[in-house]
């Protein structure tokens, strides 16, 4: 009975120290490590994707691709391809992003029905995404420190945080608030709101799985609070580090992109 006690006392005291080592974090730790979750899981990843497209009368569009990754280093400049594949409307639709920690984004979309190379400016990162609730901006994640962040409060589970853009007449939100889960350190819900604290888009995790040792959203929600629309996106087949060179993510590729990568093979 001892025993059991004194381990008792060290789990207890383990798990002690673990939350207070949790809530001790500052608020730019929480938000560098909640942005590796989300964005550089591995050094190379590559996913089947799919979005389901619902407006404010139920009808439905279906959009499917992959969705390629490489990091040039942790934390910091990623390339993105994503490739789509069906429906018919826009297939071979490529979106190319060089995404950059220090400088605006380079992002391309080749649509081959007009077999046009179309440069997405800074401006643009804010819309919609092929006809989607996500935005060009979601798919690479936005930079962390276009915002000032503040920690809000915590509990046993969750950190709670606002993020309000240094330059508000940049984007369409006055603010926005994140629920970031303290183990994996995924945001599980991002609410965004305007000047009248009026909550105008969602953007919530619906299912999480361990891949490879990193927890990967599988499902997600983007909400138009504004429309009633939302989209759904879901992962398929997501794997890591698989050794991705850098010229699959050339200018190249926008209209002809990398088949052995496309396929998973």
């Amino acid at each position: 009975m001892k025993r059991i006690m004194f381990l008792l006392m060290v789990v207890m005291s383990s798990v002690s120290g673990a939350q207070s080592e949790a809530d001790k974090i500052s608020t730019a730790q929480i938000i560098e490590r909640a942005n590796l979750a989300s964005f550089y899981a591995g050094e190379d990843g590559r996913s089947d994707a799919r979005m389901i497209i619902v407006d404010n009368k139920d009808n439905k569009q279906m959009r499917q691709f992959v969705i390629l990754r490489k990091d040039l280093e942790e934390g910091g400049n990623q390339h993105f391809l994503v490739v789509f594949s069906r429906p018919s409307d826009v297939k071979d639709t490529v979106f190319l992003v060089h995404k950059k920690v220090d400088t605006d984004d380079d992002r391309w979309l080749y649509l081959p029905a007009l077999d046009l190379e179309k440069r997405i400016s800074a401006s643009d990162n804010r819309t919609s995404f092929v006809g989607s609730d996500f935005y060009y901006e979601d798919v690479s994640g936005r930079n962390p420190s276009l915002d000032k962040h503040e920690l809000l409060r915590q509990d046993d589970e969750y950190y709670y945080l606002k993020s309000t853009p240094k330059q508000a007449d940049s984007v369409e939100f006055a603010y926005y608030t994140m629920k970031i889960d303290k183990l994996s350190f995924l945001p599980m819900l991002i609410e965004y709101f305007n000047t009248s604290d009026a909550a105008i888009r969602r953007v919530e995790v619906i299912e999480v799985s361990d891949v490879q040792g990193h927890p990967t959203v599988m499902k997600s929600k983007v909400s138009n609070l504004k429309t009633g629309g939302y989209t759904l996106m879901e992962f398929r087949r997501p794997a890591y580090d698989l050794g991705m060179d850098e010229t699959v993510f050339t200018i190249r590729s926008l209209r002809n992109p990398p088949k052995s990568w496309l396929s998973g093979q």
